[in-house]
C-alpha cells in the first residue's frame, strides 16, 4: 500500500509540474503562442476532474474498510466521556456528509459546464434566494453545534462541590509532572513557586506555615478511586504546559501565574480497561511490533524493548521544550480500599520536609 501511494504522489507531482510548464508558457504572452484551450483540452479536463472525483471517493471507501475503527470514539474512561464522543461523531458524520455532496457538485459542474467554442456561459451576478438558502443552512446547523458544545462544557465544568470530590493539584514542569493530594482534610494547602526551597524538598513551593498543607501528599504518579468525582487544581512552574488525559477526555492548559482546573468523574479502572476486547487486541498488535523490533537490537548487542501493558497517562500537549514529548505521568484508577491503602503508604508533606 506504500508503494502505491508513492507511486500517486509521484504522478501527481509529476501534473502539476506539467501544469506550471504550461502555465509559464501562457505568462510569455508571445504572439506565436496557440495556448489557448480548445474544446479537445476542456473535454479532456472534464474528465479528469470526473477522474478525480472517482479517486476521491474510491480512497475514501478503501481506507474507511482497511484502516476504519468504527465507532470513530471509544474507549472513553470517564462520566462525561461518552457526550463528548457523540458530540464529535455528530460533527465529523455532518462534515463527511458536506464534503461528499459538495466534491460531487464541485466536479461535476465542472465536467458539465466545460468550456465549448460558440457557447456563452450563462451567470447570475446577482440572487438573493440561493445567497439566503447558503447562509440560513450553515447558521443553523452550526449554531446547533455551538449550542450543544456550550452545554456540553457547562455540565463538564461546574462541578458540584456538594458531590465532595476529591482534590487534587496537578503541578506542571519542564518535563515532569508533579500530583498534589489534599490529605485527611481534602483541601491544599497554599503555594507559590518563590516558596520552592529544593535544599528542604519543597520542590512545589508550599507555605510551611500553613495548617492546611501539612497533610498535603505530593508523588509523581496519579491514582484516582473509581466512581468518585475529582477536581484538578492546575499550575505551571515555568511555561505553558496542557494537562491532557485522552481516555478521560479531559485536557485543560497550565498556565504561568494562575490555577486552572477541570472535573470528572472516573468510570472504569485500569485494571478493567486491560481486560475489554479492544486494549488487548491493541496490546497485542504493540508487543508483536516490539517482538519483531527486539531482533535487530538483540544482534546488535543490545537490550530487547519490554513488554507494553496498557496505562492511563497524563500528557503534555502543548510543545513546551526538547523534551515535551517524554512529558508523561501514569494514572491509575482503582477501588476506593485500594486507593485508600496506597495513600496510607504515601508520606505528608509535613513528614518529606528535610530539617
Amino acid at each position: 500500500m506504500t508503494a502505491l501511494l508513492t507511486i500517486i504522489v509521484l504522478v501527481f507531482i509529476l501534473i502539476a509540474i506539467w501544469q506550471m510548464v504550461k502555465i509559464f508558457d501562457l505568462a510569455q504572452a508571445k504572439s506565436e503562442n496557440t495556448g489557448v484551450a480548445t474544446d479537445k483540452d476542456n473535454t479532456i479536463n472534464g474528465y479528469l476532474m470526473m477522474g478525480f472525483l472517482a479517486f476521491i471517493y474510491i480512497i475514501t471507501i478503501v481506507s474507511f474498510v482497511k484502516w476504519g475503527d468504527l465507532p470513530l470514539m471509544s474507549n472513553s474512561a470517564s462520566e462525561h466521556g461518552p457526550t463528548i464522543d457523540n458530540l464529535m461523531i455528530i460533527s465529523m458524520v455532518i462534515i463527511f456528509i458536506v464534503q461528499t455532496i459538495t466534491q460531487f457538485l464541485l466536479h461535476y459542474f465542472a465536467f458539465k459546464y466545460k468550456g465549448e467554442k460558440g457557447k456563452k456561459a450563462l451567470f447570475f451576478a446577482d440572487n438573493n434566494k440561493l445567497e439566503a438558502i447558503w447562509t440560513i443552512i450553515p447558521v443553523i446547523v452550526l449554531a446547533g453545534l455551538i449550542i450543544y458544545g456550550l452545554s456540553t462544557w457547562i455540565n463538564i465544568m461546574g462541578v458540584d462541590e456538594s458531590d465532595d470530590p476529591l482534590v487534587v493539584e496537578l503541578y506542571a514542569q519542564q518535563f515532569n509532572w508533579k500530583a498534589r493530594y489534599g490529605g485527611a482534610d481534602n483541601t491544599l494547602g497554599k503555594a507559590n513557586v518563590r516558596l520552592i526551597d529544593i535544599d528542604r524538598a519543597n520542590i512545589l513551593g508550599l507555605d510551611e506555615a500553613d495548617p492546611n498543607a501539612q497533610d498535603d501528599v505530593i508523588t509523581t504518579e496519579l491514582h484516582l478511586p473509581v466512581g468518585r468525582p475529582v477536581l484538578f487544581k492546575m499550575r505551571s512552574q515555568d511555561v505553558l504546559h496542557s494537562a491532557y488525559m485522552p481516555h478521560f477526555r479531559a485536557q485543560m492548559n497550565c498556565v504561568p501565574g494562575m490555577i486552572t482546573q477541570f472535573g470528572f468523574t472516573p468510570t472504569v479502572t485500569t485494571a478493567d480497561m486491560r481486560q475489554t476486547p479492544q486494549m488487548i487486541e491493541k496490546v497485542q498488535n504493540i508487543n508483536k511490533i516490539r517482538v519483531e523490533n527486539s531482533k535487530a537490537l538483540v544482534a546488535k548487542g543490545e537490550d530487547a524493548l519490554e513488554r507494553y501493558e496498557f496505562d492511563y497517562l497524563l500528557l503534555c500537549n502543548k510543545i513546551c521544550g526538547k523534551s515535551h514529548y517524554n512529558m508523561q505521568m501514569k494514572i491509575v484508577v482503582e477501588t476506593q480500599d485500594e486507593y485508600d491503602a496506597w495513600m496510607k503508604e504515601q508520606k505528608e508533606f509535613k513528614n518529606s520536609l528535610i530539617n
